[in-house]
């Protein structure tokens, strides 16, 4: 049975755990570069198991989620509650950015510097801009601070997933 929104977003908030989720975020900057850096080609292009992404394809993911971020962060934190947040299909998405083709250095920088802009903006926000929301497509209302620990949760989890696969690299 797939997972509903409630469950997933309940399993990223509990890999963040109580962890603040911007420090979370500034440390998926270094491990992220760490775990990636100088892999062999088949290494980084090998699916784990059918239907699955390969790292390259996890990297390739993470910087178009966190171009959505920017978004979605500076549309809630500028705009009225209740403004309005699309919700996107991260599979059409891969199929449409040729995920599988990408290569890993580019979206590593991607991913590195709309990070590294996003964690300026979210810090130099005041406390007040925290609970304000917008009104989800697919999940209704979300507060900044919501999808600030989703963003948090969704970087541990893929992380997770990138270790799984080098592990399982370096068994075989």
């Amino acid at each position: 049975m797939a997972e509903t929104f409630a469950e997933y977003a309940q399993r990223l908030r509990g890999y963040l755990g109580s962890r603040d989720p911007l420090q979370s975020m500034q440390q998926t900057i270094a491990e992220l570069t760490s775990l990636v850096r100088n892999l062999p080609e088949p290494v980084v292009k090998k699916s784990p198991e059918p239907g699955k992404w390969s790292i390259s394809e996890i990297v390739a993911h993470l910087a178009d989620t966190e171009l959505v971020s920017a978004y979605r962060v500076r549309a809630i934190a500028g705009g009225e509650d209740g403004v309005a947040i699309i919700g996107y299909d991260q599979d059409r998405w891969a199929v449409a950015g040729n995920y599988r083709a990408a290569n890993i250095e580019n979206s590593l920088k991607t991913f590195l510097a709309l990070r590294e802009i996003n964690l300026r903006y979210l810090k130099g926000l005041p406390e007040s801009s925290w609970n304000k929301y917008g009104m989800h497509s697919e999940r209704g209302r979300e507060t900044l601070r919501d999808l600030v620990v989703l963003v948090a949760g969704h970087d541990l989890n893929h992380m997770g997933q990138i270790r799984k696969i080098l592990a399982s690299a370096q068994a075989a």
